[in-house]
């Protein structure tokens, strides 16, 4: 049976002294101690004696249809129920209100609810341990399962695997549960000789939907070998966490910080990191906001972790806003409907009415939504404001505009307008995760996927001048290698960022937003000249355009497919401190531009550091955990122990880090 927790904490179950920190957390565990006890009760009936959590548990033997058995059968009913409810009742003491739960009519709780019922109803008799051991021994058992929820209901399928009908009803295929799921193709970057591709150009990506959508994953049950295919995208790793970036200086819309160092998973290899920062700005001091709250309220979100968390979400961007923003909201089902126009942001109290007024049913006429949010951002429209449209959805569109390639055709129409498009993922099962990134991606926004109350938070609240305040539009970064220095090249993710090298001059062609505050990470493994073999695979270029010509054609660098190797007998160290391996070039427009600005950025040998900082070792240690989770074809010596290892050894500074290492290990 796939276990339903998926933000667990330190402090289960709950003490008077402490209640649940989030109400889906509440929800979820409610419905694992009904599975539990009825998975506790149903295995004693099935398999005759279950030991566990220090109960020993018999069933009650099949007997004759007499009064005596069927008085002492309904004595042990009641006996059994009122153990059970009592063990229910002390654990949920400090539940989150009555409100919230008469609104969480879940599918997924009543399927608990009804296994419950069965158990209870077919339940031991009073000479069981359960039944004489009441709440404490149950409570023992909480404890343990709920540390090992996964293993135990694993064994428990072992336990009674006589192919009965009861055991296998729950006993699903995990890659069955998520083949409606529908991730983007990602074709990985290989290794590419500086001689013939001396160029390496891409979009900059601030999304974070794949970590948070791993997290999710594997709170779900998957390990990391066996995620679905194209889920894990590594740059939205490693963008997901802050890191210790510098400040801009002067004019300069970004600081750009970079590091040199060892490769943990290649021991031939340099790893590079590149980020950029740009400037923080508190929310309260970015201009007016005019914000359209775009809404899938069709019957695929009527989750617990779809409509209800979209619900508290949004609630909580409501809070932070003021009287100089402006909501709208369209919802979408079969139809569309316009809840609100225009209403001022200072009116908290009626904008979070009619949201958590939203119910879920129907169809999901999305490309007639977005047509619908589009037109409404127009009409209040803020001249000099922040226009967006904020959708929320699983992604599941089954009427009008369905398909990838109509809704990009859509969205590349409407943003010329000036109104930017960032979209939130929800849910699990049906996720159309290939959807919501084209989605952003062509609206000129961001994409995040939201698993739990903390992730809203996070991207709501903590980020949202980050999320909702575009800085610097069209943002491409193009690395040029110093073939006397650097003999190969891997760019690590970025898969569907890559662009012509042709295109990064140009532009008509779109490159990737960045918020106010967002960071950017880029690592490249770099194959020093002193390696062996050359790497192939490479791209034409325009030798006389290149920074480096002089040290391409002294490379023997001419575009010839001959010049598939170099023989080097030096050490990259004999250049100096000062040689020059590559420079980074970045164009960006400003958000009311449609001309780019140029920066560049030289990066010399001076750069390594045999003594990384933990920022460095971070995210070397989530690009490896990134390597091993999409099965890369280069991961080299990447290993799971050696993640754990090196997260281990450094400060890892905030929660989200500190979460990560547990994430690492439960993965494993």
């Amino acid at each position: 049976m796939r276990s339903i927790i998926q933000d667990g904490s330190d402090d289960w179950p709950p003490t008077k002294e402490g209640a649940i920190p989030y109400r889906e957390d509440f929800i979820m565990k409610k419905m694992y101690v009904k599975r539990l006890l009825a998975g506790l009760t149903v295995m004693s009936l099935l398999s005759g004696t279950v030991s566990g959590c220090g109960m020993n548990m018999t069933a009650t033997a099949p007997a004759a249809a007499t009064e005596s058995t069927a008085t002492e059968s309904a004595a042990n009913d009641t006996v059994a129920t009122e153990a059970a409810d009592e063990v229910y009742n002390e654990v949920y003491e400090e539940a989150p209100s009555e409100e919230y739960e008469e609104n969480a009519d879940y599918e997924t709780e009543e399927a608990d609810e009804a296994l419950y019922d069965l158990a209870v109803e077919n339940s031991i008799n009073a000479d069981s341990g359960y039944a004489a051991s009441e709440k404490a021994a149950a409570g023992t058992c909480l404890d343990a399962a709920y540390d090992n929820s996964r293993s135990y209901e694993q064994s428990s399928r072992k336990q009674s695997s006589d192919d009965t009908y009861l055991t296998s009803i729950y006993d699903y295929d995990e890659d069955e549960y998520y083949s409606d799921e529908e991730y983007a193709d990602l074709t990985e970057q290989g290794y590419k000789s500086v001689v013939k591709a001396p160029l390496s150009t891409f979009a900059a990506d601030v999304d974070t939907a794949s970590y948070s959508n791993l997290r999710r994953l594997i709170a779900d049950g998957c390990s990391v070998y066996n995620l679905p295919q194209n889920s894990v995208r590594i740059e939205e790793l490693i963008n997901y966490f802050n890191y210790d970036y510098d400040e801009p200086k002067g004019s300069d819309p970004f600081s750009v910080n970079t590091t040199l160092s060892a490769c943990p998973w290649n021991k031939d290899a340099m790893l590079l990191s590149l980020g950029l920062k740009t400037e923080d700005i508190d929310f309260t001091d970015t201009p007016d906001s005019n914000l359209v709250f775009l809404i899938d309220v069709s019957g695929s979100m009527a989750d617990y972790d779809k409509l209800p968390l979209l619900q508290e979400a949004f609630c909580m961007l409501v809070d932070e806003l003021s009287d100089k923003d402006r909501v709208s909201i369209v919802t979408y089902a079969n139809g569309v409907d316009t809840v609100l126009s225009g209403e001022k942001g200072s009116n908290g109290r009626k904008i979070k009415m009619a949201i958590n007024n939203l119910f879920a049913g129907g169809g999901t006429n999305g490309g007639e939504g977005i047509q619908t949010a589009y037109k409404l951002a127009k009409k209040n429209f803020i001249k000099g404001g922040n226009n967006r449209v904020i959708l929320a959805t699983d992604g599941d569109l089954n009427i009008g505009l369905t398909s990838v390639d109509e809704l990009e055709n859509l969205i590349s129409l409407e943003k010329e307008s000036g109104v930017y498009l960032s979209v939130l993922g929800f849910g699990s099962g049906n996720l159309k995760d290939n959807r919501m990134e084209t989605l952003a991606d062509k609206g000129n926004g961001n994409y995040s996927y939201i698993d739990s109350v903390k992730e809203a938070k996070k991207v709501m609240v903590d980020e949202l001048s980050s999320n909702l305040l575009t800085v610097c539009k069209d943002v491409k970064l193009q690395v040029e290698f110093n073939p006397e220095v650097i003999m190969g090249y891997r760019l690590l993710g970025y898969s569907d960022r890559v662009m012509k090298n042709k295109d990064f001059n140009d532009d008509k062609k779109d490159g990737g937003e960045i918020g106010a505050g967002h960071e950017v990470t880029a690592l490249y493994e770099l194959i020093p000249v002193n390696y062996d073999t050359i790497c192939f695979g490479g791209d034409d270029v325009d030798v006389d355009s290149l920074k480096y010509a002089d040290e391409f054609r002294r490379a023997g660098g001419k575009n010839s497919k001959k010049n598939n190797k170099i023989n080097r007998t030096y050490s990259y160290e004999a250049f100096g401190t000062d040689a020059e391996i590559l420079t980074l070039s970045i164009r960006y427009k400003k958000p009311s531009e449609n001309k780019s600005s140029l920066l560049a950025y030289p990066v010399r040998m001076d750069e390594y550091t045999y003594s990384p900082s933990d920022d460095f070792l971070f995210q070397s240690a989530v690009a490896e955990f990134g390597l091993i989770a999409s099965n890369s074809a280069h991961k080299g010596d990447a290993n799971i122990d050696n993640v754990i290892d090196r997260l281990e050894s450094i400060r890892l500074n905030d929660e989200y880090k500190a979460e990560f290492l547990d994430l690492v290990k439960e993965a494993r």
